[in-house]
């Protein structure tokens, strides 16, 4: 008989979000409708440049002598010069426009890249953790190699280099579901131990256009070497409103290198080429037309005034937190606030806010064990609901 990957049953049995949506679904509000501090999707509109773009090439693709077909696995070379260019050159980081790949969400690729390691190849994820790091690589058979970093009020939630080493780490910043941001020394510290152990780092970026101190990195690449040992994932979800549009990006450095059995260099970015060939056909012209216009001047501006918008309510949020002294964390470059429960469990206070107070937010357990005693706080909702939700979270907290 035909047997199940036997892996898939050490996965908790239900994701977070799936979870949460069952809570909310049996629970009908009293007072009102439900206020949406949880799951971090976007609320305003793709930018008109997006739109505008969107729509030409959609009628492109209705016109005989303009329709395209497959493109490139890899992602059109308009997109991935525009990403080159203006992600990277722009901040002085050289990368090419061929070590750029285009997909369909920064999830997918945060799941797949594990596919590039050995089997028993160690892991190494912070706690809390966005679940995608941990439940691929417990798919892939390696839930016996998962090591968790700590991160903790004591490290201000950014764990440190372990004294141990480890083959493949998973860094996420600016964080989820802390929400908060590292340090150039932090990442130099990292990217040091990557270099001495000859391990590789996942380098998730996806908020990365809500960094709003300069002296942040907004890269791994802005640090010395670092192009040897980090793959770099971002997305157009969270700045630009791609949640149902589909495109990410992944850089992978023609000098980042892993090793064979018999310890030889492979170049990791053929590696990923290929694999990109076998399992995926590309997204597709409009969405890429579409992502491309987030870098024309106008473009930039609107993306500019949507996570400009969307900080503006985490302050909001902050703000009526400190009016109550609740310890929190995050939300000045990210759209996430970690918010300390003040004892009661993280499950006990997301069922509470939601049953007394209508209001939908994260329990930090689901991130894991380091959680617990935290929830998220998402500031993706309009302007209103999150006036309402702060008035609540007073007199809730």
């Amino acid at each position: 008989m035909i047997q199940i990957n036997h892996h898939f049953l050490e996965l908790q049995a239900d994701y977070l979000f799936s979870e949460i949506a069952k809570r909310v679904a049996q629970h009908q509000p009293k007072g009102g409708h439900l206020i949406n501090l949880g799951i971090g999707d976007t609320v305003l509109p793709l930018p008109p440049a997006v739109t505008t773009a969107f729509q030409n090439a959609v009628e492109e693709m209705g016109r005989r002598k303009s329709f395209r077909g497959y493109g490139p696995q890899q992602g059109y070379s308009f997109l991935r010069e525009c990403i080159a260019e203006h992600e990277y050159q722009a901040r002085n980081i050289t990368i090419q426009p061929d070590e750029v790949f285009i997909s369909d969400g920064a999830k997918c690729d945060a799941a797949n890249i594990q596919e590039l390691f050995a089997d028993q190849s160690s892991v190494a994820i912070s706690d809390p953790v966005y679940p995608v790091y941990r439940d691929s690589n417990i798919i892939a058979g390696r839930g016996r190699e998962l090591n968790y970093l700590k991160s903790t009020v004591d490290n201000h939630f950014i764990a440190p280099p372990p004294s141990t080493r480890y083959d493949l780490i998973y860094l996420c910043y600016p964080n989820n579901p802390t929400g908060v941001m590292c340090t150039s020394a932090d990442l130099a510290r990292w990217v040091s131990y990557a270099l001495e152990h000859k391990s590789i780092l996942i380098y998730d970026a996806a908020y990365e256009r809500f960094i709003r101190d300069p002296k942040l990195p907004h890269s791994i690449y802005e640090i010395p070497h670092a192009k040897r040992v980090a793959i770099e994932i971002r997305s157009f979800s969270k700045n630009a409103s791609f949640t149902g549009t589909r495109c990410a990006f992944t850089v992978v450095p023609k000098e980042c290198v892993a090793y064979d059995e018999d310890k030889r260099e492979v170049i990791l970015h053929t590696l990923w080429m290929r694999r990109c060939a076998t399992k995926f056909n590309g997204v597709s012209y409009p969405v890429q037309r579409a992502a491309a216009a987030i870098y024309s001047p106008t473009g930039k501006q609107q993306v500019d005034e949507s996570v400009d918008y969307y900080l503006q309510n985490a302050a909001i949020i902050r703000q009526a937190l400190t009016r109550r002294a609740i310890r929190h964390w995050g939300g000045e470059h990210a759209p996430y606030i970690w918010v300390d429960t003040g004892g009661s469990g993280s499950w006990e206070l997301f069922d509470r806010l939601l049953q007394k107070y209508s209001l939908i937010t994260t329990p930090g357990a689901g991130f894991g064990s380091c959680g617990e005693g935290y929830i998220r706080i998402s500031a993706f909702n309009v302007r209103e609901e999150i006036e309402r939700a702060a008035e609540k979270l007073v007199e809730a907290l």
